[in-house]
């Protein structure tokens, strides 16, 4: 586990710097931004949709609206994607993917080694989850496995697909505060699914936030929204 690289100036008044890790499927590489100014007292790791990968454009704007809100940020490509992907996405392999790059359990297994190589080398801090879609089928299970993780955002996913088995077991133990996004007109993870998982979740303060709009469609107000929330609750 260490640094690949030094800090490096970012867009939207952050530093960014890239680390590797020794996972159980091979080395996973992540990426850590924090505010250039530094000073970040807080820090949320962000879960990647599927077919992307940890510097997807949209995963890099939620880190700067964190950054603005002086929390630091720090994503790691998801078992198959990115730089670990061994199998090529076709549309319709995705569990076959996801499988390749360790599942479930070797995604437990990299978050948790990615928080271990963070708090070592930049301070534990209070530390919460962002993550929808693919985000959710591997920060359901952080979240309600590690105790490290106080706060998450999650959505965009229901008791279905790769590891729905996983979510439905798990949704019960997840007992920390978060908010859940949903899409009304989803056209990939279906709505009821969605709506289910979330009545699952054993959170007593737990928040569903309903947009009409396709899977990708999240709106920005939302989006910002969500960086309101965990930086506010990270410092609770």
């Amino acid at each position: 586990m260490s640094w690949t690289t030094e800090a490096q100036a970012a867009e939207g008044g952050m530093t960014e710097r890239a680390f590797t890790l020794a996972g159980d499927n091979g080395d996973v590489p992540g990426v850590y931004w924090e505010p250039a100014e530094g000073g970040a007292d807080a820090l949320v790791l962000l879960g990647h949709g599927g077919t992307t990968h940890k510097r997807v454009p949209y995963l890099i704007a939620v880190a700067q609206l964190l950054a603005a809100r002086g929390v630091a940020s720090a994503a790691i490509d998801g078992p198959g994607h990115g730089d670990r992907l061994t199998i090529a996405h076709t549309g319709d392999n995705f569990k076959a993917v996801w499988d390749a790059g360790g599942g479930t359990e070797g995604m437990l297994a990299d978050w948790r080694a990615a928080l271990d190589f963070l708090h070592a080398e930049t301070g534990e801090r209070p530390t919460g989850w962002w993550g929808l879609s693919m985000g959710t089928m591997m920060g359901l299970p952080v979240c309600a496995r590690d105790e490290r993780i106080r706060t998450a955002v999650l959505g965009l996913m229901g008791t279905w697909g790769p590891n729905g088995a996983a979510l439905t077991e798990m949704a019960p133990k997840l007992t920390l505060p978060l908010r859940f996004l949903v899409q009304w007109d989803d056209e990939i993870v279906p709505r009821d699914a969605c709506l289910e998982l979330f009545g699952l979740i054993g959170a007593k303060r737990k928040t569903l936030h309903a947009n009409p709009g396709l899977h990708a469609a999240v709106p920005q107000f939302e989006v910002a929204a969500s960086a309101d929330y965990l930086a506010s609750q990270l410092r609770r």
